[in-house]
Parts: C-alpha cells; structure tokens; sequence
C-alpha cells in the first residue's frame, strides 16, 4: 500500500494511538516512546550536539508530548507533530545555555577505510569548532541550520518543524550560512567542513 492511501492508514493509526495514550493507557504511552524515542533523539542530537543532559531533554520532550498529546487532532502526522516539540525544546535549551560548549562528530565515522586516531580525532575537533561558532548565532538560525545541512532534512521538513514559513526558514539557513563562512575565514577546520560538498539554500 502506497501513496495517499497508505498515508491516511498511518494518519489513522496515529490518531488511535493518541487517543490511547489520552485514555491513560500505560502500553499506548510505552509503544509512543518506543517508537518515536529515536526520531526525538536525532533531533536533539543534530541540533544541541553531544550533550550531557540529553536524557534530560529527552524525558521533557516527552513530557510535553504526553501533556499536549489531548491536543493532537491528525491533521499532521505524528512524527511531525513530535518534531515541533522536539525542536521547541531544543531551542529552550540553547536559549537557556548559550554558553554551554557543544561537541558532535557532524557524520558517522566510516565503516570502511577505517581513519586513524589523529584522522578522527580531527574531524571531533573540527565538528567542535563548528559547534563552537554555532552557539554564538540566533537559536533560529542554529536549528533551521542544523536540521537542513547537518541532519540532511528538506527545506519543507524543516520549516514545518519550526512553524515557520518556507522562504523564513530559507532566509535563517542563508544567514547561518553566511555566519559560518566568515568563521570559517578565521578557522580552517571549519572551512573544511564547510567545503565538504552541503549548499546553501536558494536565496530566491
């Protein structure tokens, strides 16, 4: 089963889950965090970086997922309703911590044609530097950003996770862009990061 079809299924059993959980039904809030902990990570983990207190975080998006879930009435699917959260809670953060130091390995390190220490060592730091320069920019454009080049989401995707329209979530990717490679001007590690292959958006 494909297409609209397939969609509205999924849409339906999204509801019915919702509906499950609103009840008060223990399995329902079980099955939710099971199957929808791992999307909520990457959020988290793409946007914030390697952070001490994400199982914290982790717990308060679902916190606030079951406290609005009575709220969800399927006009978005589930995950993207999760994702709203999720970034709204990440954006708290980073609000909160401006000044935490963030570090993250930007891809997964290879399967094959294993690199050595210093190799990846390198590319922690460089991620770092990164993450660095990304703190001291708005949270809009940090997370607009990090969800588009970093985590790889559309354009559309993103604009819908954030609640924002499609050309302002172009226009906070730009300008995080924009930041970014006049860092990278002052810091060759983040020049080579840039480098790496991503584009910017289209600023029509």
């Amino acid at each position: 089963m494909k297409g609209p079809v397939a969609a509205r299924f999924s849409r339906r059993d999204d509801v019915d889950l919702a509906r499950r959980c609103v009840s008060g039904d223990q399995t329902a809030h079980r099955e939710l965090f099971q199957r929808e902990r791992r999307r909520v990570h990457v959020i988290l983990f793409r946007v914030l970086g390697s952070n001490a207190d994400m199982d914290d975080l982790l717990q308060e998006v679902f916190i606030e997922v079951f406290r609005s879930i009575p709220g969800f009435r399927g006009e978005a699917a589930l995950g993207t309703w999760l994702d709203r959260i999720a970034v709204r809670v990440a954006y708290a953060h980073i609000t909160r911590r401006r000044v935490e130091t963030v570090r993250l390995s930007i891809v997964a390190e290879p399967v094959s044609h294993q690199p050595g220490a210093d190799e990846r060592a390198m590319t922690r730091e460089a991620a770092a530097h990164l993450y660095s320069a990304l703190d001291r920019m708005p949270a809009s454009q940090r997370v607009a950003f990090t969800l588009h080049v970093v985590d790889g989401r559309p354009i559309k995707q993103v604009a819908e996770s954030m609640d924002a329209s499609v050309v302002a979530t172009k226009v906070r990717v730009w300008r995080a862009w924009r930041a970014l490679r006049r860092a990278g001007g002052r810091d060759p590690l983040i020049a080579d990061l840039l480098n790496g292959g991503a584009q910017p958006p289209d600023e029509r």
